[in-house]
């Protein structure tokens, strides 16, 4: 098990690499925010290999492990490999995907044959640049702080600073146009902070993993909100928790790297989302799923109840099981437990072992047919459907109209009394 003591709270390079990876994981979790909802997720994942020859370039070229010669590497190198993938896409007919995967391909290739050739090389300043495949965060200056931390901070001033043609641009590019935004330069712009937060990003993550720093605090985020600044701001909060907790979980068993355990904790976090976020996870999904067939079935029930009383001519009767199931064929099973439904809602009366509306009860099921046989009226009337075509379109249509559409179907059909089967449409009584 880890054990984290009280050293961690005056331990200076624990918190200098912690501020480090909290800004370079949230600048990459905004611009990775419109990378997400761009749908370029790949693109993402392409520029961050293709980041790496650029990386061991400027290393050759200057020498030595200088932040600012291996920035414009990876700067050059990114951008490079976001023109030939846009050239492929747009002048050959390698379809979109094939074109990113092969770019990624050459580019990471190319890079792994450069670090092969500099660790081969007679040079001792070549040692720890392969942890760019990985991240060196721990490795972190506060040299290196200020200059990562700082252009950091810059990309998500410019981010805020754009905020609205950046949305313009990701939701209604084309609508941004007719307006006279320079939608050019703002592409061009957004894919600049895209390309740097990866070259920040892989101080932290390395470029194997960068993707994951790019997009998934905005797929996990995407969980919580349908509003882009609700999902930006849940973004940064993600990875910046994320960024905190793989750096003391690595500082705590210093043979666990801290990239790979920033992109563990987002991982779970997003894996979290994804099955329990309020609304939108799988779980309130399957939650609201059933919610929604266990009231299908409920009104089924109350309409079975109805068509037994217009068959007897006594919608005040008693009926039991047997003559609910003569009407309408339901699972095994679940008829009872919605008569337990629907006498706890008290829409049904019980004496014994057989059952009667309630005055609620009665309303509701009047409202169902109506529903059922009024959409059966515009199926006919309006659509032209036969008769004996319209039902089963009914059935699922009945469940789902809301009071607003009821009444534009009552205006719409001028009122009226009876179905195209001639069964009566009944109205409040």
């Amino acid at each position: 098990m880890l054990q984290i003591s009280n050293w961690w709270i005056y331990d200076s390079s624990l918190w200098l690499v912690a501020g480090g990876t909290f800004l370079l994981s949230v600048s990459a979790a905004v611009v990775g925010g419109f990378t997400f909802l761009q749908k370029r997720s790949l693109v993402g994942d392409a520029v961050a290999h293709s980041i790496l020859p650029g990386v061991a370039i400027a290393f050759l070229f200057s020498g030595e492990k200088d932040p600012w010669w291996l920035m414009l590497g990876a700067l050059i190198s990114g951008w490079l490999s976001l023109i030939l993938m846009d050239y492929l896409n747009k002048r050959t007919k390698l379809s979109n995907d094939t074109a990113i995967a092969s770019v990624l391909s050459v580019f990471f290739g190319v890079g792994i044959l450069l670090l092969t050739y500099i660790q081969q090389s007679a040079s001792g300043e070549q040692s720890g640049l392969d942890d760019f495949l990985f991240g060196q965060a721990a490795a972190m200056r506060s040299h290196d702080l200020y200059i990562y931390g700082g252009l950091a901070l810059v990309l998500i001033a410019a981010t805020i600073a754009f905020y609205k043609e950046f949305k313009l641009l990701s939701f209604n590019p084309e609508f941004a146009q007719s307006i006279g935004l320079p939608v050019n330069f703002l592409r061009i712009l957004l894919n600049s902070l895209m390309v740097l937060a990866i070259a920040l990003g892989i101080q932290a993550v390395g470029v194997v993993l960068m993707a994951a720093l790019l997009i998934t605090p905005a797929a996990a985020a995407r969980n919580y909100s349908d509003g882009l600044r609700a999902m930006l701001w849940i973004s940064a909060l993600i990875a910046g928790f994320s960024a905190i907790t793989g750096t003391l979980i690595s500082f705590s068993a210093p043979s666990m790297p801290t990239g790979p355990w920033i992109v563990v904790c987002l991982s779970i976090i997003a894996l979290l989302s994804l099955f329990l976020a309020p609304g939108k996870g799988m779980l309130a999904r399957m939650l609201m799923q059933r919610k929604h067939q266990r009231k299908i079935t409920d009104e089924n029930v109350l309409k079975a109840f109805y068509h037994l009383g217009e068959r007897q001519g006594n919608l005040a009767a008693w009926y039991g099981l047997k003559d609910l199931e003569a009407v309408r064929d339901f699972e095994a099973g679940v008829i009872p437990k919605a008569i337990r439904r629907l006498l706890r809602k008290g829409h049904l009366l019980r004496q014994s072992e057989r059952y009667q509306f309630s005055r609620a009860g009665l309303d509701e099921a009047r409202r169902i047919v109506r529903l059922h046989r009024l959409w059966e009226m515009y199926l006919n009337q309006r659509l032209r459907l036969k008769a004996d075509h319209i039902h089963p379109n009914a059935e699922t249509m009945e469940h789902i109209i809301s009071p607003e559409i009821e009444a534009q179907l009552l205006e719409e059909l001028d009122y009226p009394e009876r179905d195209p089967h001639q069964s009566p449409i009944p109205y409040r009584s």
